[in-house]
């Protein structure tokens, strides 16, 4: 799946480079020639990035702007990604990363290159992959234990793009279940699943209503990573909504840009289920929890339709004004659920209303929460992995919305402050430290924005990991 990465201590003959530094007077003699070195500092002068082709290989030369350090990490990433593109063409069977400026840019230049290499060509009779066989790293301050935590952090991100570009003919909530069962058996969680029979048992109200439509069945999957050496009692409860499909059930969806991505409608289950994923293989010593409600919303003739009133998990009842807002009734489910566990922290993560995209675009996901000194950190997180979270409040104003006159609640709300509204109807399932993350902006892409591919994108999971990371 990936290279070779490994150290050296010295350059390498007649091998594809990329050299990184704050100034051409730092490009050693011996390795270009006066020519190259001249061409280099001219081109240098006009961008921060130029090329020198050679037989049989090339020289990359990335020049490393003054920025602040999040930002100058996240154009080391860029950097890497635009090498990658040189490889694609190029196709060299190793290459090695020389760092000779004075900044730590070189891990995160090769995070560029593995996370800008992933395609999803399951279904394509013409492979398109591309790796080079070996990277080799010329730089003391990194460890084997930082390229080793690199790798399974980006293999996360491929799980989390995988699921999420996974057509519903493939995966529904049940074969959802089973992709997690396998990711917890490769990386040591553990993975509990109940189906329909349990759920209904457990009158887990919300998540039943939105599959009253599907020929298929719902699923609820628990993930837990639980070591001996685990540094929190409590633990921490990640939730993802899990609807594999969403028509928008009666209240059906247009198709431009709206119904015909809705795949993607289950990516803060695959965030949740790859973050877990990444903690389990590298062993971090923290108790989590993973909760994915997950089934299809469809318009079939037994629906759940607007007028109706359900029953939650946790009694509250709640008026149906639409069915296109349904990934809200299934959190609320596994918010509830979540209680029984007594958590120091959720967070949920969820595409959950259009308009966090129209407030952030594909730029930031939108949080809100009760927890303060954790939104914080949440936000240092955000800026480090550049995967940026913009707060939005959680007035009291919001939820007068939600009232109903027939039930406690109903799941809709006004159309404006949409997804603070959301928020509130949220906050009502909860009784503890809480987050959520509302990453419907920027789960799917249509267009490639350097590391970032078209379709999954995999956001959210490095923000979580850096984050439980350094959870105390």
């Amino acid at each position: 799946m990936f290279p070779k990465v490994s150290k050296i201590k010295e350059l390498k003959k007649n091998c594809t480079a990329v050299i990184m530094i704050d100034d051409p007077s730092q490009i050693p003699d011996f390795f270009l020639s006066h020519p190259e070195k001249q061409y280099i500092t001219e081109k240098l002068e006009t961008n921060n990035k130029c090329k020198v082709f050679r037989h049989p290989d090339f020289v990359f030369i990335y020049k490393i702007k003054e920025e602040a350090g999040y930002r100058q990490s996240d154009s080391a990433r860029k950097a890497g990604s635009d090498f990658y593109d040189l490889l694609k063409e190029e196709k060299p069977e190793s290459v090695q990363l020389i760092r000779l400026s004075n900044k730590n840019v070189t891990l995160t230049f090769l995070e560029g290159i593995l996370l800008s290499s992933y395609t999803f060509s399951k279904y394509k009779k013409n492979k398109e992959d591309y790796l080079p066989d070996e990277i080799y790293l010329l730089d003391d301050n990194i460890s084997d234990k930082d390229i080793g935590e690199l790798k399974v952090l980006i293999e996360a991100v491929f799980y989390t793009r995988n699921l999420v570009n996974e057509p519903l003919s493939y995966l529904n909530a049940t074969r959802l279940s089973e992709e997690i069962e396998k990711m917890g058996s490769e990386a040591g969680f553990t993975v509990e699943i109940f189906n329909k029979k349990k759920i209904e048992a457990l009158r887990m109200g919300g998540l039943l209503a939105v599959n009253r439509g599907s020929p298929d069945p719902p699923t609820f999957s628990i993930i837990e990573w639980n070591p001996q050496d685990s540094k929190n009692l409590k633990p921490v409860i990640l939730v993802g909504k899990g609807v594999v499909y969403d028509t928008g059930g009666l209240s059906l969806k247009p198709t431009h840009k709206s119904m015909d991505y809705m795949k993607s409608d289950m990516g803060g289950g695959a965030v949740v289920a790859a973050t877990i994923y990444a903690i389990a293989k590298t062993k971090l010593p923290i108790r989590v929890i993973g909760l994915i409600p997950a089934t299809d919303n469809r318009p079939d003739g037994n629906a759940y339709v607007p007028g109706d009133v359900i029953t939650m998990y946790d009694g509250t009842t709640v008026e149906v004004r639409n069915t296109d807002a349904e990934g809200r009734l299934l959190l609320a489910d596994a918010l509830s659920y979540a209680k029984k566990y007594e958590p120091s922290l959720v967070i949920d993560v969820a595409t959950l209303t259009g308009s966090a995209s129209i407030i952030a675009g594909k730029h930031a996901m939108i949080a809100m929460g009760n927890s303060p000194e954790n939104m914080q950190k949440m936000k240092q997180s955000g800026e480090s992995v550049f995967e940026r979270l913009i707060e939005v409040p959680l007035w009291e104003e919001f939820s007068e919305s939600l009232k109903s006159t027939v039930a406690d609640l109903n799941n809709l709300g006004d159309r404006e402050a949409q997804t603070s509204v959301a928020g509130k109807f949220l906050e009502h399932f909860t009784d503890y430290h809480w987050i959520h993350l509302d990453i419907a902006g920027v789960t799917y892409y249509h267009e490639k924005d350097s590391y970032r591919p078209a379709g999954g994108t995999g956001f959210g999971t490095r923000l979580l990991y850096n984050f439980l990371k350094k959870f105390n």
